[in-house]
């Protein structure tokens, strides 16, 4: 168990331990993580204090706390879109921050769907098309290929009907669904959610709900499908399996619930 900082003075003067590696059977791990924000002494800010996680394949895992608690940042640590000021992040074993940028990128682009509280779709674009670029971008299959598969996510989402309507076309829980299904192109092993239904109101988060309980529930040739969310809404938080609340940079609580809420 890492030590958990205090305080930014203690960081030049805490004595880490070697970083250990995960369990083979762990999907994506952290260690000893620790974030500071800011360029210099005066606006630094500790955001993540020396935290140790273990995501094992096929959960479903809301990560919650107030504003400021370091959700966020967590999450773009273990996805690699951020790097640490110390500790590691391990996918499939692989230390991420080891690696270099590139390796970085065609890891993250294979293994890890990202779904953010924006769309971020391409308004020029159909949904069927902002599918297929993620695919195209890896180059593994053929643009027939592609599109098939762009309308068999669009089917699992409910929108199988609008796979050629522009983005701007769509509602704003249509367009949520599309970027789920969007972030599910290249068969990641894990799916990270940051805040997802942040926008949207009762009935479409609901929708969103339901989408990621059967993304879960689904197998792979890899085994279940993993699901790391940053909520503030209890209700979508219900949904998971796992409930991880982070309080000033630090895990606080981490509880396993018997079965996910339907609602």
């Amino acid at each position: 168990m890492t030590p958990l900082l205090q305080s930014l003075d203690d960081l030049a003067a805490h004595p880490w331990p070697p970083i250990p590696a995960p369990p083979e059977n762990t999907l994506l791990a952290a260690r000893q993580l620790v974030k500071v924000i800011g360029t210099n002494a005066s606006n630094q800010s500790l955001v993540l204090r020396g935290i140790d996680l273990d995501i094992n394949r096929g959960e479903f895992v809301s990560i919650v706390g107030a504003s400021g608690s370091g959700k966020s940042t967590l999450l773009y640590l273990l996805g690699g879109l951020d790097r640490a000021t110390h500790g590691e992040i391990y996918i499939n074993n692989q230390p991420l921050f080891q690696m270099t940028d590139a390796t970085l990128t065609s890891v993250r682009n294979q293994t890890i769907g990202f779904v953010f509280q924006f769309h971020f779709l391409l308004p020029e674009f159909t949904a069927q098309e902002n599918i297929m670029l993620p695919m195209l971008k890896l180059g593994q299959y053929s643009r027939r290929d592609c599109a098939a598969r762009a309308r068999d996510l669009l089917h699992q989402v409910g929108l199988a009907e609008k796979s050629h309507r522009r983005t701007t076309d769509l509602s704003g829980g249509e367009q949520q669904r599309v970027a789920i299904a969007r972030a599910l192109a290249n068969d990641p092993d894990v799916l990270l959610a940051d805040e997802p239904t942040g926008n949207l109101d009762k009935a479409n988060s609901q929708n969103v709900a339901r989408i990621f309980e059967q993304i879960a529930a689904t197998r792979t040739d890899r085994g279940g499908r993993t699901i790391l969310m940053v909520t503030h809404d209890p209700h979508m938080a219900e949904h998971a399996f796992r409930i991880i609340t982070l309080d000033d940079g630090r895990i606080v609580s981490d509880h396993r619930q018997i079965r996910p809420t339907s609602r």
